[in-house]
């Protein structure tokens, strides 16, 4: 049940709505492109919050209804009851709502999967996540797009970035950094390989990073002094496949290399050395937007360091047991029969239970705060 806290907290949402309304209908706000996207992002924040608050108090108002008259009315009596079910629900979704959150929850991600300890079978089970993560954003309606890669000759991949987009503006809660940052981490696969003609076990490992994607706004409010041309080195060279064999004839493929931190993105996979060039400015923008806020951040920092940085098997944050069809996610305890359907994308529900575990560590945190 909404308790009085949650109630005040919906009187400077009201206010700010307002406010968001009026700067929208006033022409002059898409002269600055950066500014309309931040106010747009936050007017669908706020909107989603005071309609469902809006949905709870009409609940209200026909629960209380249906049980004054369902007294001598049995059938309004049953209706009451599921009237009272569907309340609850719409309090549990306002309350979600009204939770602290992380403030990129809304963004969307730059995903990077590198294959780790395991050799070739850590290769090829890369190559098996990117399907799944392609999958699922699929399934969801987002953009899933390629940005680099570099695959093996056995058809595994050695490390690839891919972009994860919404195709719309979305709240927080339906943002895809708030469904896929949880994903970070090393990956641990038990299975035969197709490479072992003893039918043994081995155990692999892949590792996964996800940052929210920057983007132009951040670029000119938190970046450009990093991203001034002084501060970048970019090189040209021809592209090359699996083994090394040369895939193209002309300088396409580019590398950026950021002087003063010394970060180096990569990019081939595209025919345009343009197009290269701007897949690469696009990493090398969220890379250093992660860093900014690390840097600025205290708990910022030690969420990030939670992500992988070197793929080990001891630092796994998921296996995926092939014999026994099994994924174990090993920071909530919740565990899947169906390892197939997850590979095929299946993953709201190991998804569900990260996202379950922050919103009660951010409440707890919240309330020792005294927010």
């Amino acid at each position: 049940m909404l308790n009085q806290q949650g109630t005040d907290r919906l009187a400077p949402l009201r206010a700010e709505h307002a406010q968001l309304q009026e700067q929208m209908a006033d022409p002059t706000l898409h002269d600055d492109a950066a500014r309309a996207r931040r106010v747009a992002r936050r007017w669908a924040e706020v909107e989603a919050v005071l309609r469902a608050a809006a949905a709870v108090a009409s609940s209200q108002e026909d629960l209380d209804a249906a049980r004054e008259l369902g007294a001598e009315d049995p059938e309004l009596a049953a209706e009451a009851e599921q009237i009272s079910a569907q309340l609850a629900a719409q309090r549990e979704h306002l309350e979600d709502l009204l939770a602290p959150r992380d403030p990129d929850d809304a963004r969307d991600v730059i995903l990077e999967i590198k294959a780790g300890a395991g050799g070739e079978e850590s290769a090829l089970f890369a190559a098996e996540m990117l399907r799944m993560y392609r999958s699922f954003a699929e399934n969801r309606g987002w953009r899933f797009e390629l940005l680099s890669s570099s695959p093996t000759e056995l058809g595994g991949l050695k490390d690839v970035t891919v972009s994860i987009a919404s195709r719309a503006a979305a709240t927080p809660a339906d943002g895809v950094y708030a469904h896929l940052k949880h994903e970070a981490g090393v990956h641990r696969v038990q299975r035969v390989p197709v490479t072992e003609s003893a039918g043994r076990i081995h155990t692999s490992a892949v590792g996964v990073l996800v940052l929210p994607e920057a983007d132009e706004t951040d670029e000119s409010e938190l970046l450009a002094e990093a991203m001034a041309p002084a501060n970048l080195r970019i090189d040209v060279f021809r592209s090359s496949g699996p083994g090394g064999q040369s895939v193209n004839t002309t300088d396409s493929a580019v590398r950026i290399t950021h002087l003063p931190s010394g970060i180096v993105v990569s990019c081939q996979d595209e025919k345009s050395q343009l197009q290269n060039r701007e897949q690469a400015m696009r990493i090398l923008r969220t890379r250093l937007l992660d860093e900014h806020r690390a840097a600025q951040d205290a708990e910022a920092a030690s969420a990030r360091r939670s992500q992988v940085r070197t793929v080990d098997r001891s630092e796994r944050i998921r296996t995926y047991n092939f014999p026994e069809s099994r994924v174990a996610d090993h920071r909530t305890g919740y565990k899947a029969g169906n390892l197939q359907h997850v590979l095929a994308g299946d993953l709201e529900d190991l998804i569900a239970s990260s996202r379950a575990a922050e919103r009660e560590a951010r409440l707890d945190q919240a309330q020792g705060t005294g927010a």
